[in-house]
């Protein structure tokens, strides 16, 4: 199984790049998001892939992070979901979108995608959300590893005083990994550490996954 690719970007098709690893050439199948971040051709270029098997097919498609990757796998698992629609539905909204659409139930961001129709996007949400927290999850510990400048233990801690008096009484690191993952979803750090602050004080001891759905519900729009 080839799970990256390192090399330079030899060239940019339609939806396709090669990369040349060592003077071999890999072709890479990516949604319109991925290829519009691709550097110029001959600079270095690095995905992660994931390798289609079919009796008489090999592809590879790349992805920017192991989120994106994580959720063209879940996606693919959707009966009407191919490699087409999940590119598709990567492409209109990017990981981070497609963690936030199917967490909260939004089958209209979803069937936004090309080729996506009602049905097909209400089945993806059903059958995957509720692994949507695990995935969010995992984007949530992989920026704390990165350091991208998610909060310190102790930062959210004070942010949740601050917000909300409602004493943590969860595991402070599933905390701060819940706390990460909303702040990657594009929401703002007060009402995120409110949200996981209030989650973890109902919740007590939950995992870093409940914590986020949790959250999520309290975040939710009412009405």
């Amino acid at each position: 199984m080839i799970g990256k690719l390192s090399g330079r970007l030899d060239y940019r098709g339609m939806d396709h790049v090669m990369i040349d690893v060592r003077g071999v050439g890999y072709i890479v199948y990516c949604s319109d998001r991925t290829l519009a971040a691709m550097p110029g051709v001959g600079e270095a270029v690095a995905l992660y892939t994931d390798l289609l098997v079919r009796e008489d097919l090999l592809q590879l498609f790349g992805f920017t992070s192991l989120v994106e990757k994580e959720w063209h796998r879940l996606l693919m698992s959707v009966q009407g979901i191919g490699a087409k629609a999940s590119m598709a539905i990567l492409g209109a909204l990017g990981a981070e979108g497609v963690s936030r659409a199917v967490a909260l139930g939004d089958v209209t961001a979803i069937k936004a995608a090309k080729g996506v129709g009602p049905k097909t996007a209400q089945r993806v949400v059903i059958e995957l959300k509720d692994k949507a927290p695990a995935v969010m999850a995992m984007g949530g510990s992989l920026g704390a590893a990165l350091d991208n400048g998610a909060p310190s233990v102790e930062e959210v801690i004070e942010v949740i005083d601050v917000a909300k008096p409602v004493a943590p009484t969860g595991n402070a690191a599933a905390q701060s990994e819940a706390l990460s993952a909303l702040s990657n979803l594009g929401y703002a750090p007060s009402e995120a550490a409110s949200a996981v602050a209030e989650a973890a004080g109902t919740q007590g001891g939950a995992g870093t996954s409940d914590l986020i759905k949790a959250a999520l519900k309290l975040l939710a729009p009412k009405g």
